[in-house]
């Protein structure tokens, strides 16, 4: 009896070493065809640190975050039949993990965000920062107070914004995700993406012009 345990031990780490190497869709794909547990198990892990990143920020707290990260992987056991052939899953799992977000803030309306200072992603443009965007940024790395105002005052600006603008900068500048990517994420054109980061920028800084900083 300890034996056979202990040799089905040895099997579920060879098959875990043996699907680390395996693409998201190869994963996807498994468990959705023989309900393999160990491909669903390695798909989450591979993407609990990334995933778990994306909702604490655009949830504004850790344990909400938690709960969310769950659901969206229960919702990717229940939906992974829907899921088509030929797509990536990374976007798939941001859709999802998004979706749920977006319910839960329909039912709860808390949520912060933080991370101002991530670039976005360097295939996009040069656009930089969320903050070097809005300008501003030229204040001396010691001046930490003055630092810290103006992380608030974006943030409560990026609060303001509409959904699905704040949708947009969420995923491009806060989680560092491509254009396209976004767009395959929110469903919406590449152009669509772009424009709306556009809006959110002006809208931004004529928000941030509009509050002035403490002497």
């Amino acid at each position: 009896m300890v034996y056979g345990t202990l040799e089905n031990d040895l099997n579920r780490a060879l098959d875990r070493t043996e699907l680390t190497s395996w693409t998201d869709e190869e994963l996807l794909s498994q468990y959705r065809s023989d309900t393999n547990r160990a491909a669903f198990e390695e798909l989450v892990r591979r993407y609990e640190k990334e995933l778990f990143g994306y909702l604490r920020r655009y949830l504004g707290d850790a344990e909400v975050a938690e709960d969310v990260f769950q659901q969206t992987f229960l919702q990717v056991h229940l939906k992974c039949g829907q899921f088509e052939e030929g797509r990536k899953v990374r976007p798939w799992l941001y859709t999802v993990a998004t979706n749920q977000a977006i319910d839960f803030q329909r039912r709860n309306r808390r949520h912060r965000m933080a991370s101002l200072d991530r670039k976005s992603n360097g295939e996009n443009n040069d656009e930089g920062s969320l903050l070097e965007s809005l300008g501003g940024t030229t204040a001396d790395p010691g001046d930490d107070v003055e630092i810290a105002e103006r992380h608030e005052q974006v943030r409560d600006a990026v609060d303001a914004l509409p959904e699905q603008t704040r949708q947009v900068v969420m995923l491009v500048y806060f989680q560092g995700l491509k254009y396209r990517e976004a767009a395959d994420i929110l469903g919406i054109p590449v152009g669509t993406v772009k424009s709306r980061l556009h809006a959110a920028i002006e809208k931004l800084t004529e928000t941030i012009q509009d509050v002035q900083l403490p002497e």
